[in-house]
C-alpha cells in the first residue's frame, strides 16, 4: 500500500439526477444552502439543485422527514378528527356543520364565554377626566405635547385655584371637576384629586418619572359669588382652548385682588333691609320691620367687632342671636307694636348657615362623605350658635321681669298676595347683595325665587303640607337656578342659595327655643318644632341637589367647551 493520502471506502453519495429503488429523488429546494455537499477531490461543493425536468417522473411521493411538530399521515378512508377541517388560519372553515369554534366548542359555550372574558377587566381603571361628564366642564380641549415641561407650576396653579373656590363658597365636587378639567386642558394626565373637608392634595404620577404630590388646607371663608362666578368663567375658557397657563394665573391673581362689588356699607345696609322685607313676608308690622333693621345694624357692628378681636365664629353668632332677641324682647316689654317672634325670625335668617346646609347635602350626594360630614357639622355648630343666642336672650328676659309670649299663636297682618310676592323678591335681591352677587345675577336671582314663590303657593294651594311644600319649590329652584346660572356664566349656587332664603323656617325655630327654654311643659313640643324646622332645612337643601341633578340632561351642551369630541392642539 502507498503511503499517500487514504483511501475513502464510503460510497459516494448519489449523484444529482439518479434514482435508487426505494429512493425518491430529492425535491427542489429554493434555499441553495439546504442543497446537499458533493465531494469534489479533497473539498466538498455544493451541489446544484436539480431542475424539474431532470427528475424522472416515477410517481413516488418524496419522503419529508418527520419533525418535532409534525403528525403522521391519516390513512385513506380515516374519519377526519374534529377540528381537521380548519382551515391554516386557525379559523372555522365553511364545510365545518354547525360553526363551531376553533376548539371544538359550540355556539352556546362560545357566548358564554364571551360573556365571562369581558374586554375591560371589572378592577380596570377609569379615565379621570370621565369625571367631567355631566359638569359643565365635559370634553375638555386637551394639549398634546409638553405637558410635563412645567408641571409643577400648573398643580400649584390648580391648587391656587381650588383654594379661591373653596374660599368662595362652592362644593366639593365643582372644585374637583375644575380641577379634573384644568389640569387635563393644560396637558397634565395621571393627576388624581383627593378634597377632604378643608385640605386639597393632589398627586401627579407620571410614567417612568419621579411623581409629585401636593396639599393646600383652606382656613378662611368669604362671602363673593361674584369672585366664584369668574373663576366659574375661567375654568370655561381654560377647558374651551386657547388660554396658557400664564394667562390663567394672571387672570385668577386679578380675580383674587379685585374689589367686591358693592362696599362694606352697602352689605350691611342690605342685611339690615333683607331683614326687615323678611318680617313683613312674615306677617310683622311696619314697627317691627324697623325693629328688625336696627337690630341688624347693631348684629353687623358686632360681627365686625368679633372678626377683628379673632372671636371664634360660635360665639360671634350666638352674640348676633342674642341682640337680636334682647332688642325684641326689650322694645316688646316697653309696649312698642310689635311681635318679637317676627322680628327674631327676620334677625336671625341671615344667621342661619343656609349655604353650609346646601353644600354639605350637595357632598354627601355626590360622593364627598368626609368633606360633607365637616361642613354639615360646621353648619351644625352655627346652628347651636344661634339657638344659644336666643335660648339666652330669652332666659335672661324672663329673669327681668317680661312677659310670658304665647308662641302658638302669634299675631300676623295679613297682607295681599301681590305684596308678599313684591316683599319677597326684594328680600331676595337684598340677601344677594349681602353675599356679594354680580350686579347682572340680581334681576335673574329674583326671578328664579319668584318662580319658586309661585311654585310654593300652587303646592300649599293642593294640600301637600308645610313640610313637604318648601322642598318641592326648591326642587324648582334648584333647576332653574341651574339653567340661569349657566346661561349667566356662573355656577349654580350663586343663584340658588340666595332664591330659598324664604324658604328657611325661621319662625318655627324662635318658637321651638322659647318652648325649650321658657315653658318647661312644651318642652317637647319645643324639642319637636326643632327636629321639624332641621328636617325642613335639609329637605330644601337637598331640593335644591335634586334640581340642579335634574336640569343637567337639560342643559347639557350649552357651553362652547362641551363638543361632541375631544379636540386637540
Amino acid at each position: 500500500m502507498s503511503t499517500g493520502e487514504p483511501r475513502d471506502t464510503a460510497p459516494d453519495p448519489d449523484p444529482a439526477g439518479v434514482q435508487r429503488p426505494g429512493n425518491p429523488g430529492p425535491a427542489a429546494d429554493p434555499n441553495p444552502r439546504a442543497q446537499p455537499l458533493q465531494r469534489v477531490g479533497r473539498r466538498y461543493r455544493q451541489r446544484p439543485a436539480p431542475s424539474p425536468a431532470d427528475i424522472p417522473s416515477t410517481g413516488a411521493r418524496p419522503i419529508v422527514p418527520p419533525g418535532p411538530a409534525s403528525k403522521p399521515p391519516r390513512r385513506q378512508g380515516a374519519p377526519a378528527r374534529a377540528g381537521a377541517a380548519r382551515s391554516a388560519s386557525g379559523m372555522a372553515s365553511s364545510e365545518d356543520p354547525g360553526g363551531r369554534d376553533p376548539g371544538g366548542r359550540d355556539p352556546g359555550r362560545r357566548l358564554l364565554g364571551r360573556l365571562l372574558n369581558s374586554e375591560s377587566p371589572p378592577t380596570q381603571a377609569f379615565s379621570i377626566v370621565d369625571r367631567l361628564v355631566g359638569s359643565p366642564y365635559a370634553n375638555p380641549t386637551i394639549q398634546v405635547g409638553g405637558q410635563d415641561v412645567s408641571a409643577r407650576k400648573t398643580l400649584e396653579f390648580a391648587l391656587d385655584l381650588a383654594e379661591t373656590m373653596f374660599r368662595y363658597g362652592a362644593g366639593a365636587l365643582e372644585a374637583e371637576t375644575s380641577i379634573i378639567a384644568v389640569t387635563a386642558s393644560l396637558g397634565l394626565r395621571n393627576v388624581e384629586v383627593d378634597i377632604t373637608n378643608q385640605s386639597i392634595h393632589l398627586n401627579y404620577a407620571p410614567h417612568d418619572a419621579v411623581p409629585m404630590s401636593l396639599l393646600r388646607v383652606v382656613r378662611s371663608r368669604t362671602n363673593n359669588y361674584a369672585g366664584l362666578a369668574l373663576v366659574h368663567q375661567l375654568v370655561t375658557d381654560i377647558v374651551a382652548g386657547g388660554v396658557t397657563r400664564r394667562e390663567a394665573a394672571e387672570r385668577l391673581h386679578a380675580i383674587v385682588r379685585r374689589p367686591k362689588p358693592f362696599p362694606r356699607w352697602m352689605v350691611t345696609a342690605a342685611g339690615a333691609a333683607f331683614a326687615a322685607m323678611f318680617v313683613l313676608f312674615i306677617g310683622g308690622t311696619w314697627q317691627g320691620a324697623a325693629t328688625a333693621f336696627l337690630s341688624s345694624l347693631v348684629v353687623s357692628q358686632v360681627a365686625k367687632l368679633a372678626g377683628r378681636w379673632r372671636i371664634p365664629e360660635f360665639f360671634a353668632t350666638a352674640a348676633g342671636a342674642f341682640v337680636v332677641t334682647g332688642i325684641a324682647l326689650l322694645l316688646w316689654v316697653l309696649e312698642v307694636p310689635i311681635s318679637p317672634a317676627t322680628v327674631v325670625a327676620g334677625g336671625i335668617i341671615l344667621l342661619l348657615p343656609s349655604s353650609r346646609f346646601v353644600s354639605s347635602v350637595q357632598d354627601a350626594i355626590n360622593g364627598f362623605p368626609v368633606t360633607a360630614a365637616g361642613r354639615f357639622f360646621s353648619a351644625m355648630i352655627i346652628y347651636a350658635a344661634i339657638v344659644a343666642g336666643i335660648m339666652t336672650a330669652l332666659v335672661f328676659g324672663t329673669l327681668a321681669g317680661a312677659p310670658v309670649l304665647n308662641v302658638a299663636s302669634i299675631d300676623t297682618v295679613p297682607y295681599p298676595g301681590w305684596l308678599l310676592a313684591v316683599l319677597m323678591v326684594l328680600a331676595v335681591v337684598f340677601g344677594a347683595v349681602s353675599e356679594q352677587t354680580a350686579r347682572r345675577m340680581l334681576v335673574p336671582t329674583a326671578g328664579v325665587a319668584l318662580l319658586g314663590y309661585l311654585v310654593y303657593l300652587g303646592v300649599l294651594a293642593l294640600g301637600v303640607g308645610d313640610r313637604l311644600a318648601p322642598a318641592l319649590a326648591a326642587v324648582v329652584i334648584g333647576a332653574a337656578g341651574r339653567w340661569t346660572a349657566l346661561r349667566m356664566g356662573a355656577p349654580q349656587l350663586v343663584v340658588a342659595v340666595p332664591a330659598i332664603v324664604f324658604l328657611l323656617p325661621g319662625l318655627m325655630i324662635f318658637r321651638a327655643m322659647y318652648g325649650i327654654a321658657i315653658q318647661p311643659g312644651d318642652v317637647t313640643t319645643g324639642l319637636v318644632e326643632m327636629f321639624n324646622a332641621f328636617a325642613i332645612i335639609l329637605a330644601i337643601a337637598g331640593g335644591v341637589v335634586f334640581g340642579d341633578t335634574v336640569a343637567r340632561p337639560l342643559t347639557r351642551g350649552w357651553h362652547g367647551n362641551e363638543r361632541r369630541r375631544i379636540r386637540r392642539r
